[in-house]
């Protein structure tokens, strides 16, 4: 207990969920009716029926598995939604499985099924390991099979016809292969030709080579750029269009949330037609649908277009009027760095963006009169250089009529990146109303992660739909596995005092457990302030998230067990280091969003002042504090320490138990003694 204050039960105002017993049913009956009766005439809805099969197939995992309450609870709940046709937003701790859990009931269903993740990894454990084990030991006793695929953007895939373009292009022309020599890789090139007449997905992640970004660009298009099949000489043998495809065939369809905020922004051009969405890692869905729903205008943009203008048009001057555009656009949006804007409002940067709409005008014209049957490539460059132009025209008219003021449905600008690099980022201030209109009324929705803040659905707008919200816990025992350290007796993180104070905590913290930390900090300024100072006083090896490419730094870390790790936001999430290596997780400070995040700043004018605390700000630092926490218990055999090292976490009396109620149930303690000690025995 910190200082006399009450410990509040989590069940507090709410219902906790019940959980079922255990199960010991026959598969037979479930094989000859999955989603209304049994073989012997006894009535079995999905919600058993996907708990039979979740229970068989989990016996089936290396060790035999074992049972886990809330993930027979996570499926129960989620094949109750599919088949009502309502939507469903769960919490599912770590160690749950929760991709189990959502997979056997929607398989079961028999409803085409589209899984959105957030993250790379998230998606390749889907596909190449859950739903190639659940092919195997669920698809037999259904008596029927399933198939899935993976559906990535555009850009991710080999493009046959740059490729094709390139080799015409390289081997008549030295002009043309010094130049792509300068910016791409040959000999990588070379090695992407040789792939190409191998593979038969044309994915980016099954080259055996990591190419330069300037390499890939090469011989991939994006969405903006390419014409369609039927405008492509080689659309009847393209990577991308088979993709797309085998997606539209397929029972289930694992993509990323941004490609899904695209197909929701589209109308469904970009997914195929599905009954059931899933969408997991689920906090992170307001931003990345917002970004997804918005654009982007940049210089890149501009002169990507150049580029492939270039090709075809020689010695043009709307060319080279267009790349001029480019510069003037970076120079009138550098004064606004970080900062909302109406570029109509701003005179530089409507001036700037007004001579854009009308070069490219200009270079339009040109390029219609380039005939459509021209010699060599020129047709097909023709149409990816006309497609990239009318999607940049747009976005510069959509920016040029964006509005001011906080209302429902508006758009918001600002300016992000560095100078020399700026971009205008535009998107929804509130997100609600697409996705009322787009994607509540179409489908079935199921929202999960491991950490999904209470006002989730409001702030996506589905409190106007039918829909249920449940916790299932986590199968870690975290009263006895862990314990949670606020630093009460610290500063405040504003006192001059406070940065000090930190380094010596931590160096305690980290001597008290023999390193084996992970070190969390709100700010980069904080980051490498850290760990320059305790480089000096702490004899184990502290590695900044800068010091190698992140799949080698996790390595690293869990291979080196002592080590320390230090970073930032980047590291707060989908980090996962089981064992002793990560005994200790030090938070700096309770994560605030910042006070002038364009995006949030507008969000929080759309509330209105009185309310953006608490459903802006707050909602976001518990849920990012609970992520940041969630990286120490990985495993039923973990144990550890989350240290916090903001006193307000155990002293503000309006928002600490906001911020609790996020966290696992670990048992809590404000005195350093304790932490310590906690600490020591772990080590003993």
């Amino acid at each position: 207990m910190w200082f006399g204050i009450r410990e509040r039960s989590r069940s507090e105002g709410s219902t906790p969920t019940k959980l079922p017993a255990p199960l010991h049913a026959e598969w037979p009956g479930l094989a000859s009716a999955p989603m209304g009766g049994s073989s012997d005439g006894a009535e079995m809805g999905p919600a058993e029926a996907s708990a039979i099969a979740l229970e068989e197939v989990c016996g089936a995992l290396p060790g035999g598995g074992e049972r886990r309450p809330g993930q027979e609870a996570m499926a129960r709940r989620v094949a109750e939604t599919i088949e009502s046709g309502s939507h469903l937003v769960i919490r599912a701790g770590t160690g749950t499985g929760k991709s189990l859990a959502y997979l056997v009931p929607a398989i079961i269903s028999g409803r085409t099924t589209v899984v959105a993740t957030a993250t790379k990894a998230l998606q390749d454990q889907l596909a190449t390991k859950d739903l190639p084990f659940l092919q195997e030991h669920l698809a037999p006793h259904l008596g029927r099979s399933f198939s899935f695929s993976v559906l990535k953007g555009r850009s991710n895939y080999l493009c046959r016809q740059r490729l094709n373009e390139l080799a015409t292009a390289t081997a008549g022309d030295q002009q043309q292969f010094d130049g792509l020599a300068e910016t791409a890789d040959v000999e990588d090139l070379a090695t992407i030709a040789a792939w190409a007449q191998e593979t038969s997905t044309g994915d980016r992640s099954d080259l055996p080579m990591e190419p330069s970004p300037a390499t890939w660009s090469a011989v991939s298009v994006g969405s903006t750029e390419c014409p369609g099949a039927a405008r492509c000489p080689s659309g009847d043998d393209c990577f991308a269009e088979d993709a797309r495809a085998a997606a539209a065939f397929s029972d289930v369809v694992v993509t990323n949330l941004h490609l899904y905020g695209i197909d929701v922004a589209s109308e469904g051009a970009i997914l195929p037609e599905h009954d059931v969405a899933i969408l997991d890692e689920a906090h992170q869905t307001e931003d990345i649908l917002a970004r997804a729903v918005g654009f982007e205008l940049r210089s890149g943009r501009f002169q990507g277009l150049v580029h492939r203008a270039r090709a075809i048009l020689t010695r043009s001057t709307a060319v080279a009027n267009v790349s001029n555009t480019a510069s003037q656009l970076d120079d009138a949006l550098s004064g606004h760095l970080g900062a909302r804007l109406v570029p109509a409002a701003s005179a530089e940067v409507a001036a700037a963006l007004r001579l854009a709409e009308t070069r490219l005008g200009a270079l339009r014209t040109e390029l219609l009169g380039l005939p459509k049957d021209g010699p060599g490539d020129v047709g097909p460059r023709r149409e990816r250089a006309l497609r990239s132009l009318e999607t940049l025209t747009d976005d510069v008219r959509a920016a040029l009529d964006l509005e001011g003021g906080p209302i429902p449905g508006l758009k918001v600008a600002w300016t992000e990146g560095t100078v020399g690099r700026p971009s205008l980022q535009v998107a929804p201030i509130d997100v609600a109303t697409v996705l009322h209109e787009r994607l509540w009324q179409e489908r079935t929705v199921i929202l999960t992660s491991a950490t999904v803040p209470a006002n989730l659905p409001i702030r996506l707008g589905l409190d106007r739909h039918d829909h249920r919200y449940e916790d299932v816990g986590s199968p870690f025992d975290f009263a006895n596995q862990s314990m949670l350290y606020c630093a009460t007796s610290m500063p405040e993180p504003r006192d001059e005092a406070y940065l000090a104070a930190c380094h010596d905590e931590i160096e305690r913290l980290v001597n008290a457990t023999g390193g084996r930390a992970l070190a969390l900090f709100t700010s980069r300024r904080a980051l490498d302030a850290a760990v320059e100072e305790l480089r000096k006083r702490l004899p184990w090896r502290i590695l900044h998230q800068d010091d190698m490419p992140r799949p080698l730094l996790m390595a690293e870390f869990a291979d080196d067990e002592t080590s320390c790790l230090f970073g930032t936001k980047g590291l707060w999430h989908g980090i996962d280091v089981p064992g002793p290596s990560l005994s200790l997780v030090v938070i700096d400070r309770i994560p605030f969003p910042r006070p002038d995040d364009p995006l949030l700043s507008a969000r929080r004018d759309l509330v209105g002042e009185r309310e953006a605390f608490r459903q802006i700000d707050l909602p976001l630092a518990a849920t990012e504090l609970a992520q940041g926490a969630g990286r120490l218990i990985r495993s039923a055999t973990d144990r550890g320490l989350v240290a916090v090292l903001d006193r307000r976490l155990a002293t503000n009396r309006s928002y600490r138990w906001d911020l609790l109620e996020a966290l696992p149930d670990m048992p809590r303690t404000g005195d350093r003694g304790e932490a310590l000690d906690f600490l020591a025995r772990l080590v003993d």
